[in-house]
């Protein structure tokens, strides 16, 4: 199909620059791709008929490395050049 139409994990990399200036980066355009990518998700591993708990998990496990991301300066960027 069309470059634009593409997932991102089936675009080449010498793709990749036209495929990121197809993008749409207004703010209804990001929100419709994180709307796309909740429902994929979602579909993938929380609304499934013989599901484990491998999606709750995933997300749980998300949401704890970035709270501790945000409240431990020792892993920002500048506190990590800053020490070299």
């Amino acid at each position: 199909g069309p470059l634009s139409e593409r997932p991102l994990m089936e675009v080449r990399l010498g793709e990749l620059h036209t495929w990121i200036s197809t993008c749409d980066f207004s703010p209804q355009g990001l929100l419709r791709t994180v709307q796309k990518a909740w429902n994929s998700y979602y579909a993938k591993y929380i609304n499934v008929r013989r599901g484990g708990p491998a999606g709750i998990s995933m997300l749980l496990t998300g949401y704890c490395v970035l709270s501790y991301s945000w409240n431990y300066q020792h892993l920002s960027k500048n506190a990590f050049l800053g020490s070299l």
